[in-house]
């Protein structure tokens, strides 16, 4: 008698059948795929059954057969299945709230944070993405959260932790609209912030001895931050290099958050790895980024959010709203350009700015402007591993890769919203019912 025991990942989407024939020693778990998006051919397959053990990929062949005693089967023949996705830009310890929001750090300790952020952790994982590039937390929690699902006591996806580097006043500066007996009193407690190719340096050296993977600088000003401008360049020539450089020395790649033309072209021409949100993004700075080799990742998601809590009365502050309004509409038409232009792109959503766990919907918006299913597709999977630098072990379904697997209800190269019916997800062979 075999024993089946039915999956059903979430209501309306595909239903796994999980068929065990015993305890067999040696036994591995097959994935029958009814369509493989592999990350890396521009084509699906049709009927491929993908052999999973110990963690890894070991086969990815044509054609189900029966299997042999003690393996696993996992039926996906109803959907289409491809690597664990990948979000280049989260900030998993936050969500935003509207203008309650900033005066909650008052009130919360960091532990109340990082246990709310659990719930984001899994979310973002359920979404179907296994791993992230975090850009950035108060207190350290990014690090704290990354290890603890690492080490298995949170369920959450794979996290690459950003320690973040600011001027005085600049986007990421938490005293920013503060009173100022609580900026000079706050002051000393801010490592991040630097103001000379000197303090540069010493900001990355403590970011790398915080445990960072990446470096994520502001190179202009934002959004949500409580300052003017949105898109003033915040460092100078030397001070770019100084980052890049010091960072390089230690292993670390650099993301620039940009919105404007000018901090942009220092940026990119300083060597940064990526361009983040990019939205004044011109000819030449793209230029400049194709001939350097500069990811752009997008964050068309967060752009469309702010834009449309702009109209809202109240839910931004005064200082904020009109940077909402006048930047987050003009993110998804940059990326449109970025696209046609030749520009690399990674897959990013900036989520914390919106709900965690809608990640799927930048598959969307970023179809909307021109790009085709699977430069979606392979732009959260093949080229996030790039840029991310994990390429070796994740972003393609490949033997003797990670078994980061995904799975969506119907095909989202005919229907890209397909990539929000996400019915099944394996992390490191690890099945985590939705």
């Amino acid at each position: 008698m075999i024993p089946v025991k039915s999956l059903c990942l979430r209501a309306a989407a595909t239903c796994a059948i999980v068929i065990a024939t015993g305890a067999a020693a040696g036994a591995k778990t097959l994935i029958h795929a009814g369509r493989l998006i592999d990350g890396r051919a521009d084509t699906a397959r049709s009927n491929v059954p993908i052999t999973v053990d110990a963690g890894r990929i070991v086969s990815v062949t044509d054609g189900f057969a029966a299997p042999a005693a003690g393996d696993t089967v996992i039926d996906l023949k109803a959907g289409t299945v491809m690597p664990g996705l990948m979000d280049m830009h989260v900030h998993i310890t936050s969500e935003q709230s509207g203008a309650g929001g900033y005066a909650e750090r008052f009130f919360t300790n960091p532990a109340d944070t990082a246990l709310r952020a659990t719930t984001y952790a899994r979310k973002t994982l359920m979404a179907g993405f296994t791993t992230i590039r975090d850009c950035g937390a108060g207190e350290k929690l990014n690090l704290a959260m990354r290890d603890a699902i690492a080490r298995g006591y949170v369920v959450g996806p794979r996290i690459i932790a950003a320690g973040g580097v600011t001027t005085t006043g600049g986007h990421g500066d938490p005293t920013n609209g503060l009173a100022t007996e609580l900026q000079e009193l706050l002051a000393p407690h801010l490592p991040g912030i630097a103001n000379s190719p000197e303090e540069v340096r010493a900001a990355v050296r403590q970011r790398y001895k915080d445990g960072a993977d990446f470096i994520k600088i502001a190179a202009t000003g934002g959004v949500l931050s409580l300052a003017k401008s949105g898109d003033a360049p915040l460092f100078f020539d030397d001070e770019l290099a100084a980052v890049v450089r010091t960072a390089r020395d230690y292993g670390m790649k650099v993301a620039a958050h940009a919105h404007g033309t000018e901090g942009m072209l220092r940026a990119v021409r300083a060597g940064v790895a990526s361009i983040e949100h990019g939205t004044y993004m011109t000819d030449e700075v793209m230029a400049a980024m194709k001939e350097r080799g500069t990811y752009y990742v997008p964050t068309i998601s967060a752009g469309r959010f702010v834009a449309e809590k702009a109209k809202i009365d109240g839910y931004f502050p005064e200082v904020v709203r009109p940077k909402a309004a006048a930047i987050g509409p003009q993110i998804q038409d940059t990326f449109a350009r970025a696209y046609k232009a030749g520009v690399k792109i990674a897959f990013g959503t900036d989520q914390g700015v919106a709900p965690h766990g809608d990640n799927n919907l930048e598959f969307v918006y970023m179809v909307e402007a021109g790009m085709p299913p699977m430069a979606a597709i392979k732009a959260a999977t093949l080229e996030a591993s790039r840029l991310a630098g994990l390429e070796k072990g994740l972003g393609t379904v490949e033997p003797g890769k990670i078994a980061d697997l995904v799975a969506v209800a119907g095909d989202p190269l005919a229907d890209i919203r397909a990539m929000t019916r996400v019915s099944f997800v394996m992390k490191e062979g690890v099945v985590h019912p939705q």
